[in-house]
């Protein structure tokens, strides 16, 4: 047997030594393993300025409104006594409203409202609305890119129905909430080519009805979503077994949108681990090595958690790529329960048990992620895998993105989970290289001048 893996260990490392060899001699560039490129300085220093003080001050902020359950009051009434889900929606757009004022008008606030019909967790038909801001892109050929940030600002607690207890919410989704209130803060200061939006929505406790009215208006009216991050309990639980310095990511691998055309194409060829929301979540960890941010992100692959769902669900089913950022550990009694004590232990989702410098951190990746994302090129398009005859070099073809300056082919074994090497490229749409395509998985990504890449797009 040693004798055995010592052949199969030479036989590995000479196929290595002749690929390195054709890279070397090659005239485009060297295969090397999948590369982390320098952060951008100027997305770094935005980083710096997220503020653990400040997502304190908005979670207890939501908190302080009692509830923020749905179907709670939001009359005028109500919105002046500071209780109920109104107050907490006025408060929250008088906060967009301000950082705009602080970037002279960049950001463009505006809400989605609509009224949800009767049904199990809605008693009577009730008015929904989702707040949000958009930081339109500076790039003609790029504003119609969006990618997007969202956190759930609705609460409940044991009952889904009682508009009258308090339900603070603050793990479930204060911390989102303030994710997407502190990258819309420290990104306004800053421009990009493409669109990013800063979403908040509610309803999401009573059957994730915000989020799914707003996918599908973006996909009724033609919205170029790229890339949606839904933030749901990122408040990193103060309980044993918390591990503060990671975050879940959760992605889909066949999407669920059930009409969508590309499963039937990634179930051929092998490629159930290869869809635009996977795509997705391999960026966020490639982001989290380029950008101290101080959190790992801790890729999951299936669309949630069992027993329980989110906002990125209703973007995934309207046919777009989207992930939800969970901390790593849930304590249970902190989540849709009554506040009260019995015996020593307290329940309820309460601000006392949120680590507020974990969501600060958190909110740097998805700061770094939205950045990134927004300035880099657009994924090359059309993308193919030459297979018209038998031949083990693999040749891919791709459409240019707008504002790219070179591209970059990546591979892995089919049995990795992440990008393992990447080949570099010029401003070209065509390459060829000699590796077998029955063997490994490959991707395109374009780039820009700066460095800054696109999401990988498979053939």
């Amino acid at each position: 047997m040693t004798k055995g893996l010592g052949r199969c260990a030479l036989v590995n490392f000479l196929a290595m030594f002749a690929l390195a060899g054709w890279a070397l001699s090659s005239p485009v560039a060297r295969a090397q393993d999948a590369s982390t490129p320098a952060p951008d300085p100027r997305i770094a220093a935005a980083l710096q300025q997220v503020s653990a003080a400040n997502v304190q001050a908005t979670i207890a902020k939501l908190a302080s409104f009692g509830t923020r359950l749905t179907i709670s009051a939001q009359d005028p009434a109500a919105v002046r006594s500071g209780r109920g889900i109104g107050a907490a929606r006025e408060w929250i757009r008088a906060e967009l409203e301000r950082y705009a004022k602080d970037c002279g008008g960049c950001l463009e606030v505006r809400t989605d409202s609509f009224l949800a019909p009767a049904g199990e967790r809605i008693p009577r038909p009730t008015q929904i609305t989702n707040v949000y801001a958009v930081l339109r892109g500076t790039s003609p050929a790029g504003a119609n890119r969006i990618v997007l940030v969202t956190g759930h600002y609705d609460s409940r607690n044991s009952d889904t129905q009682d508009v009258l207890g308090d339900a603070p919410g603050a793990n479930d989704d204060a911390s989102g909430t303030a994710v997407s209130l502190e990258c819309a803060r420290v990104l306004s200061t800053l421009k990009f080519p493409a669109t990013i939006i800063f979403l908040t929505v509610a309803g999401e406790e009573q059957g994730l009805n915000g989020s799914e009215h707003f996918a599908r208006m973006a996909r009724e009216q033609g919205w170029r979503i790229e890339a949606a991050l839904n933030n749901d309990i990122v408040g990193g639980d103060k309980s044993d077994g918390q591990d503060p310095s990671t975050v879940r990511v959760f992605s889909e691998g066949l999407p669920i949108n059930a009409k969508d055309p590309q499963t039937g194409k990634l179930r051929a060829v092998g490629g159930e681990s290869d869809s635009a929301s996977r795509q997705l979540a391999r960026y966020i960890s490639s982001v989290s090595r380029i950008y101290d941010a101080g959190v790992r992100a801790a890729l999951i692959f299936r669309p949630d958690r069992y027993l329980r769902g989110g906002d990125h669900l209703s973007f995934n089913e309207a046919g777009f790529a989207a992930v939800r950022f969970t901390e790593w550990r849930e304590n249970f009694n902190h989540q849709h329960q009554n506040v009260r004590l019995a015996g020593d232990v307290q329940y309820g989702d309460l601000p006392q048990f949120v680590d507020y410098e974990y969501v600060a951190r958190v909110a740097r990746l998805n700061a770094a992620v939205l950045a990134e994302l927004a300035s880099a090129p657009a994924a090359p398009g059309n993308v193919e895998l030459a297979a018209k005859q038998l031949e083990n070099d693999s040749t891919l073809i791709w459409t240019g993105s707008d504002g790219a300056t070179g591209y970059e082919v990546l591979w892995r074994s089919t049995t990795s989970p992440d990008w393992e090497h990447v080949q570099k490229f010029g401003d070209i749409t065509r390459a060829t290289l000699p590796i077998s395509k029955d063997n490994v998985i490959f991707g395109v990504r374009a780039m820009d001048g700066a460095g800054h890449r696109s999401l990988v797009a498979v053939p």
